[in-house]
């Protein structure tokens, strides 16, 4: 069972809409409510593929009442942290043109009982789990201890553990060693305060990560190329091409690949395109993070994989991050 941990979920309110005029009163078509998140997107993306899988989410407030009754009838499984703090939300607009504009609200902290709630309830989960996925950005800078520990004991119990977030406390958790790294180019920059625009930057990158005791790693930037790391090995993946419509998602759906062939036990070229696929073909449709398997393997085909360089070795002229 895969277990994915969502911080800071996100209730959303999407509406369709046409004729979209700035400074004018726009009335929708249609509207519904929808569960967001980076860690229930990859267990929507997960369900999708046939993965056993449980979201675990703080959930609190009249927001968070809205919240369970979403997630509840889309039929992802869950586990709801009762916590004090309501929830975050936002609004999705969608034109008749299928361009996607999205307002999300401020981010409301937990408290401090929530936050070690929450330890307490994951230190028995992390158990039953054949892997944790940590995705998201976090509510606080001070829930961000929360990360460290699921990925410190992940490592005690010698189970996967995949992290997915970004903002200031990206370096404390990197410093944690979790199995599995992916983010995104601008994640990297915002958080890290890195400058990666070369291909040398990257690689460079992927090698700190790999010396931090970072066993595998994809640094994804949208339609172009994508890096992946493997103990120590090296690959340039070329997404395959396709119409955008709306993004939102596809770093999700990525991630869900890459922990749906770990626990499939692929071998890692499979692993690359299948991951690469599924963020693809989730940045060619409305819907975030539901992309059926069919159209992962047939998308999968038209990856390109390349291996770079040699394999590294872990030396002490690596950037100090």
């Amino acid at each position: 069972m895969i277990l994915t941990l969502t911080l800071n979920p996100l209730l959303e309110k999407r509406y369709f809409v046409e004729n979209i005029k700035s400074g004018k009163t726009l009335r929708s078509r249609k509207d519904y409510y929808s569960a967001g998140g980076k860690g229930v997107n990859v267990s929507r993306q997960l369900n999708l593929l046939g993965m056993n899988n449980l979201a675990l989410i703080p959930i609190g407030g009249n927001t968070g009442k809205i919240y369970r009754h979403v997630i509840e009838a889309e039929g992802i499984n869950f586990s709801a942290m009762s916590v004090k703090s309501e929830m975050r939300m936002g609004s999705v607009i969608i034109g008749d043109d299928s361009k996607v504009t999205t307002v999300i609200g401020e981010n409301i902290p937990l408290l401090k009982s929530d936050i070690t709630k929450i330890n307490e309830k994951l230190g028995k989960m992390i158990e039953n789990a054949s892997a944790v996925v940590v995705a998201g950005s976090v509510p606080d800078e001070k829930s961000a201890e929360i990360i460290c520990r699921v990925i410190e004991r992940g490592n005690e119990l010698d189970k996967i553990t995949l992290l997915d977030t970004y903002g200031t406390h990206l370096k404390e958790c990197l410093s944690a060693a979790p199995f599995v790294v992916h983010n995104n180019i601008a994640e990297i920059k915002n958080s890290l305060n890195l400058t990666l625009t070369t291909e040398d930057e990257i690689i460079s990158y992927l090698k700190f990560l790999y010396k931090s005791g970072v066993k595998i790693a994809a640094v994804t930037d949208g339609k172009n190329p994508a890096y992946f790391l493997k103990f120590g090995f090296l690959y340039k993946v070329i997404p395959p091409k396709i119409k955008e419509v709306d993004s939102t998602g596809s770093g999700d759906s990525l991630v869900a690949g890459m922990i749906y062939g770990l626990e499939k036990d692929l071998v890692f070229n499979n692993i690359m395109a299948k991951s690469v696929a599924l963020g693809a073909a989730n940045a060619s449709q409305l819907s975030t993070s539901s992309v059926n398997a069919e159209q992962m393997n047939e998308l999968a085909k038209k990856v390109k994989i390349t291996e770079i360089g040699e394999k590294m070795k872990v030396i002490d002229d690596s950037p100090n991050y």
